[in-house]
């Protein structure tokens, strides 16, 4: 089993600034007016305490935040979400972190500072990076990095740098990552900021670690230890701890392992670093599995289940099931083993529902925002047409005339606002329609794939670990141990093809890493499988990012094209092509093979499922399909979507 490396987002600051003893400040805050000098040294009393007491901090900044409302101070406002967000993030709370981010973005806008809006924006993809939300954190970086980049503040480069090396790991592009981080260190090193050289080595060792170039990323970890120990941050030494741990596990030191995350532990426990510490007994946890001690495994991963689930740190509390799975079917306790892939596969279904839930609120948000301002203009138009008309009715009779033409006029006018309110209702019913029909199908798809994967694929694991263990303690005749091998063989082909239907019904690296990595997964498998030389080229596909809902359906137009071409087209090569247009806003998807073609104009007439599933799915997204073909001269089909 192998750990999830851990990696630092660091927030970009508005004038942070320390280094002044406490005591010292707190003589000058006694005999300080109430002005912007004040609200600057609040911060700096209240920094120091971030990491040793957190609590202490924030109450700093809140007072801060308070005077600067008093007297009217916006920098002074912008400035109390960095600083706060700061401890928000060390302590989990995530989602309260990016609101107030988002305020202070909104804040900065209205003042029209450029440098503010640079550093709110980064903030704000800071955020989302520690929610998961990868779209939106290249996003918000893209946005300020090229005006940063002019404007050549070192600082905050390598803050920006350091931060991206961890956001292509988190979306498997571990070499990117390496060449931000190596910017971020080496711009680190000429500035001697040590903090911001600790961060950046942390991420450029994950990265490493991530290609398993185990010897660069324990030297990376090595040197940002001992500059976290030197400058008394305990929650960077934690992480690093964790990730040398991992390593150690990885290259069966076990008892290494062992005691770094008991010191990560420890200090976890100091700062109530709730996450890093249910990380560190999941990770005693597996030190105990490997060496057979199941009970004590047990009871370390009962406990970090136990922090994972009074702290809602739901991500972690699926690997620790799974560990618990893990360790019951090691210790013959199948009937444990299934009740832990059980709470596993429930865990999943929940986090993929609020998941859906929380699209769905932003979808009605969004329609209830329009529907409002659709009623205001409404609103705002009568007033108007009956202060119209009161003019009018002081005038003479052409006067009335006019006001005749006018209620025709607008008679006219609500009935065509009625069509096109009609309209609109129609096409959104067959769209609300369609995407019903669709996310059931995914959702089913997933569904099926879990209970294949986790449910079946877990007991055929767990059936095939008794028979080795068997194994070693039969005696068999010559020809029965040869019929016992080839038993355990034909387990291990029913294994690999379960979780080759599982991954087709719903492919995890679209899920995690996005259209164009699962389109080059999906061709070199088809390519390895011999059946027809695929090929695969994406221009710009890294430029911008593609909904959830769209490369899902994307990937099954591709699925079905593809087979479509191995079925009917009798081709030898097949190639698909995906481009990104960011001045278009426009994503192009061709599917070329060099078969035996079809007349075109069978499409109009087609009723076969797999058309219409391609027809049905291009409706939703309102994009647009073009298809040439004749016949001995193979197939082009090309699909836009609008991004």
């Amino acid at each position: 089993m192998k750990m999830q490396f851990l990696g630092l987002i660091v927030l970009i600051c508005l004038g942070r600034y320390a280094g002044a003893q406490v005591d010292s400040l707190m003589h000058v805050l006694k005999a300080a007016k109430e002005d912007s000098d004040k609200v600057l040294l609040l911060y700096s009393i209240g920094e120091p305490y971030e990491n040793s007491e957190p609590e202490v901090a924030k109450a700093y900044y809140r007072q801060a935040l308070q005077l600067s409302q008093k007297i009217g101070w916006k920098t002074g406002e912008i400035k109390f979400a960095s600083y706060y967000t700061a401890v928000l993030n060390m302590q989990g709370s995530f989602d309260s972190s990016l609101k107030i981010n988002l305020e202070a973005l909104a804040k900065a806008k209205k003042m029209n500072n450029d440098m503010a809006i640079i550093k709110t924006s980064l903030n704000v993809a800071s955020s989302y990076n520690l929610l998961s939300k990868n779209d939106s954190t290249l996003y918000y970086y893209m946005q300020g990095l090229s005006k940063l980049e002019k404007i050549g503040d070192k600082h905050m480069l390598a803050i920006v740098y350091n931060n991206l090396a961890k956001i292509y790991l988190d979306i498997g592009q571990p070499e990117k990552g390496i060449g931000y981080g190596k910017s971020g260190v080496l711009i680190a090193r000429q500035q001697k900021d040590l903090v911001q050289l600790a961060y950046g080595l942390v991420n450029l060792g994950v990265n490493y670690s991530e290609i398993k170039d185990y010897a660069q990323a324990l030297a990376c970890f090595n040197e940002a230890l001992q500059i976290s120990k030197l400058k008394g941050d305990k929650s960077v030494e934690s992480t690093l701890y964790l990730n040398i741990a991992d390593i150690d596990y990885q290259q069966g030191n076990y008892a290494a392992c062992k005691n770094k995350f008991e010191q990560a532990l420890a200090i976890a426990e100091e700062l109530e670093l709730y996450e890093t510490a249910a990380i560190s007994l999941k990770g005693l946890a597996m030190y105990y599995l490997q060496t057979n001690n199941y009970p004590a495994a047990i009871r370390f991963a009962d406990s970090a289940l136990a922090i994972a689930r009074q702290n809602s740190i739901r991500g972690q509390s699926v690997k620790i099931y799974k560990l618990l799975s893990d360790i019951y079917y090691a210790s013959q306790d199948f009937k444990k083993a299934r009740e832990y892939d059980e709470k596993q596969d429930m865990l999943n279904d929940s986090i993929n529902q609020d998941n859906l839930k929380e699209i769905t609120q932003q979808y009605e948000t969004q329609y209830e925002t329009a529907r409002k301002d659709l009623q205001i203009k409404e609103q705002q138009d009568a007033l108007q047409q009956r202060r119209t008309l009161n003019y009018l009715l002081a005038g003479i009779a052409l006067a009335l005339l006019i006001i005749a033409g006018l209620i025709y006029v607008n008679f006219r006018h609500r009935q065509k606002l009625q069509q096109v309110k009609i309209n609109e209702l129609e096409t959104e019913k067959q769209l609300t329609a369609t995407e019903a029909v669709l996310k059931g199908e995914e959702q089913e798809r997933t569904r099926l794939a879990k209970d294949l994967h986790d449910g079946l694929g877990g007991m055929l694991s767990g059936i095939k670990y008794s028979l080795n263990n068997m194994k070693e303690n039969l005696i068999m005749t010559p020809d029965n141990a040869q019929t016992f091998e080839r038993s355990l063989d034909m387990l291990d082909s029913s294994i690999r093809e379960m979780r080759r239907v599982a991954h087709n019904m719903m492919p995890e690296i679209l899920l995690k890493y996005g259209l164009d990595i699962a389109l080059k997964e999906f061709c070199t498998e088809i390519d390895r499988s011999g059946v027809i030389h695929a090929n695969y080229h994406s221009i710009d596909m890294n430029k911008a990012s593609v909904g959830q809902t769209e490369s899902v359906a994307i990937y099954r137009i591709v699925q079905e094209l593809v087979n479509n071409t191995i079925k009917h087209g009798h081709a030898k090569n097949v190639l698909v092509q995906a481009h990104i247009s960011l001045q278009e806003k426009l994503l192009a998807v061709t599917v070329e093979d060099d078969g035996k073609g079809f007349d075109t104009t069978l499409l109009k007439n087609a009723q076969g499922m797999g058309w219409m599933n391609i027809k049905n799915r291009l409706d939703f997204l309102q994009g647009r399909v073009d298809v040439h073909s004749s016949p001995d001269k193979g197939t082009s089909v090309l699909i836009e979507i609008n991004i």
